[in-house]
């Protein structure tokens, strides 16, 4: 039997595993998925308690079990999967297959000390007497310039390369988490190796949970397939941010919404801003790794004009002269318990600065946390939103959604604006003196004017 076919062998009759760094919710649920398809697996995080966590059948991954469809709790008591805080146990003859799933991003820009560290453990795959290959997959987001610098040539300082005991790929992670339907399952996946062995055996090893399966050249081209797709998104949503902008009396989220009808058009919406790692991350990740980056004039202008937007918006409501804000979500997206870049984080600050009183719900948040986040209080949703003047909805939470408008209104009273990011009360009749406005409608950052 060849290697690759004796590394399947192994995973699929439970002799070897996979190992993963990291346990968001990539890593969550890659480890999950190939439970479930009868691979075992063990997971290493530096945090003890979301280790400590897992391992007593507690998630602080909001909805990440409703998105994959399944219970992990059968799995882990099968001994399918389990978390360790002692990453030597990772280092180990009987793992197969290395999952990379740590943080590429610190301080909304690109990172790499976690996954620097991860091949610094790597390296004691060494002292290891095992003549099978380890293959090391990549899930996380990486420009071509750190995969170069931070993975591929400190493998090779280990020497691993030499005793072929290690095949590198990356196959970055293309979910929705919010969507059930767009899963590690569903969407196809991209994935190229360093080697052409490592591109076979990879998309063999990635096959057994994922319907579809694409070979990219190499995993150069791999990584910045996905920092170039969302580049896309990110330049898209910047032109409808800036569209909204330079045609104010005009509503410009119909007006997109018609344009996306046309089969070749993607809809965008206006908003308060970029939000999450992905996206407002993935210029930077191709800026970073272009042999002529001063080519690409237009992603440098999209991140200005994203980073904007929580500005433009702080303006309005400084001009509207309110002195109390409600912000309905610190996560970037409804239903996550994800706050990077979350334009609710940049707004708060530009209003603390100026003196307005904010406070922040979140219903995937604690008190404390969002203390520590934002440096504001919190408050009971709806049951306090009559403390302020003026209610930003930031994350289309379902809490948000599903609560009956008559009990909305009944907390509303005393205030004078509503913005809406997403646009999930825009069917709502919104009484006297309320004005609702969302994110790209008629004048939404001109509200002031628009009521005179």
């Amino acid at each position: 039997m060849s290697a690759l076919g004796n590394v399947l062998n192994d995973l699929k009759t439970g002799k070897r595993k996979i190992a993963v760094w990291g346990l968001g919710y990539i890593g969550y649920s890659t480890a999950s998925f190939y439970a479930k398809n009868g691979v075992k697996s063990i997971v290493f995080d530096v945090d003890k308690h979301k280790v400590r966590g897992f391992n007593k059948g507690e998630v602080n991954l909001p909805n990440i079990e409703y998105w994959m469809g399944f219970d992990v709790s059968p799995l882990r008591a099968a001994g399918m999967i389990q978390a360790t805080k002692h990453w030597r146990d990772l280092i180990n003859k009987d793992v197969a297959v290395h999952f990379i799933c740590v943080p590429t991003e610190k301080d909304a820009m690109p990172y790499d000390e976690a996954i620097r560290d991860v091949i610094g453990k790597l390296a004691y795959l060494r002292q290891l007497k095992s003549s099978a290959p380890t293959l090391i997959i990549i899930e996380s987001t990486i420009s071509i310039d750190r995969l170069k610098k931070v993975v591929v040539e400190e493998l090779k300082k280990t020497k691993l390369d030499n005793e072929k005991r290690f095949l590198l790929a990356v196959a970055p992670r293309r979910d929705w988490f919010v969507n059930a339907e767009k899963s590690i399952v569903t969407i196809p996946r991209i994935v190229g190796g360093y080697t052409p062995e490592a591109t076979e055996l990879a998309f063999e090893v990635l096959s057994i949970v994922s319907r579809t399966v694409l070979k990219a050249s190499d995993c150069y081209h791999a990584a910045l397939i996905k920092s170039v797709e969302n580049t896309y998104r990110q330049v898209g949503i910047s032109l409808a941010n800036q569209l909204s902008l330079a045609y104010p009396e005009i509503n410009m989220t119909e007006v997109l919404g018609l344009v996306g009808t046309k089969w070749n058009i993607d809809t965008y919406h206006p908003s308060f801003g970029i939000g999450g790692y992905c996206i407002p991350l993935a210029p930077h990740y191709v800026l970073e790794g272009a042999s002529f980056p001063d080519k690409l004039t237009i992603l440098r202008e999209s991140i200005f004009s994203g980073e904007d937007m929580p500005r433009q918006v702080c303006a309005a409501i400084l001009k509207s002269k309110v002195k109390t804000v409600g912000v309905l979500g610190l996560a970037y997206k409804g239903d996550l318990k994800v706050d990077i870049l979350s334009p609710s984080k940049a707004i708060i600050a530009i209003l603390k600065e100026h003196g307005i009183k904010a406070k922040v719900n979140d219903p995937y948040y604690t008190c404390d946390e969002i203390q520590k986040k934002c440096g504001i209080e919190t408050f009971a949703f709806p049951q306090e939103l009559g403390e302020f003047e003026m209610l930003l909805v930031v994350s289309d939470h379902s809490l948000y959604r599903y609560t009956p408008m008559g009990e909305i209104l009944t907390h509303v009273r005393g205030c004078k604006y509503i913005l809406d990011n997403v646009g999930i009360w825009k069917n709502f009749s919104w009484p006297s003196p309320i004005k609702y406005f969302e994110a790209g409608s008629s004048n939404w950052l001109n509200f002031t004017c628009a009521i005179k």
